[in-house]
């Protein structure tokens, strides 16, 4: 089982607004709404930062001490207002009790997703972690997810990717797994982006699952 993290397991999005808009305000810009860091989320804090600079037109000629006062915030308490989305814990430890075993892929860096995951009592779930930095590549990518399998010493055919984003979608299309779109996350689609299953809620995966490896 292969899962992304913000947007599908975890309501990442106000911790993330809150530090992103700290550092707008130190520099001087107005605040980014909830609705405006949601598009920016799925490609890793690095373009995280870089749209959210963009959309306030504040220009800096070197990004990565930006960048390092973000991480530097955000690990210092990645959990302090994001939640698990509900039934995320009890539908993990279901899915382990099932025999699934369980990898994390995400952009997010790697040491914010362990940290966050940490925090939030889920890293127990997790045989295998990478994050967006783990790698030379990252989501769409198929070579993280091919990777988290190759740790598993798992194989494509008895694999499932879940996740909210066209990255997460893309990438197991050329991993060559099936996906499931967690559709209640922040990834909005472009048309023709196909899935082998949805789910509005995270509770929604075991049938889903049950439905994929009948079909």
């Amino acid at each position: 089982m292969l899962l992304d993290l913000d947007g599908t397991l975890v309501h990442t999005l106000p911790d993330l607004q809150d530090v992103a808009n700290q550092l707008l305000a130190e520099l001087g810009a107005d605040s980014l709404s909830a609705e405006e860091i949601r598009g920016m989320v799925g490609d890793g804090a690095l373009k995280l930062l870089e749209r959210a600079l963009a959309a306030r037109r504040v220009a800096t000629a070197d990004i990565e001490p930006l960048l390092a006062r973000f991480l530097s915030r955000y690990e210092a308490r990645p959990a302090l207002l994001s939640r698990p989305y509900p039934g995320v814990p009890e539908v993990l430890r279901q899915l382990t009790d099932e025999g699934w075993r369980c990898a994390l892929v995400t952009n997010k860096p790697h040491r914010a997703a362990e940290l966050l995951l940490r925090a939030l009592d889920l890293d127990k779930f997790f045989a295998v972690t990478l994050g967006g930095d783990s790698l030379p590549v990252r989501k769409p990518d198929p070579g993280p997810l091919l990777a988290a399998l190759a740790a598993l010493d798992a194989t494509t055919e008895h694999a499932v990717a879940v996740g909210d984003h066209a990255n997460d979608l893309r990438a197991a299309a050329a991993a060559g797994v099936p996906s499931v779109f967690a559709r209640y996350g922040y990834g909005v689609l472009p048309p023709g982006l196909g899935f082998d299953a949805a789910i509005d809620a995270f509770t929604e995966l075991p049938p889903r699952l049950a439905e994929l490896r009948r079909g």
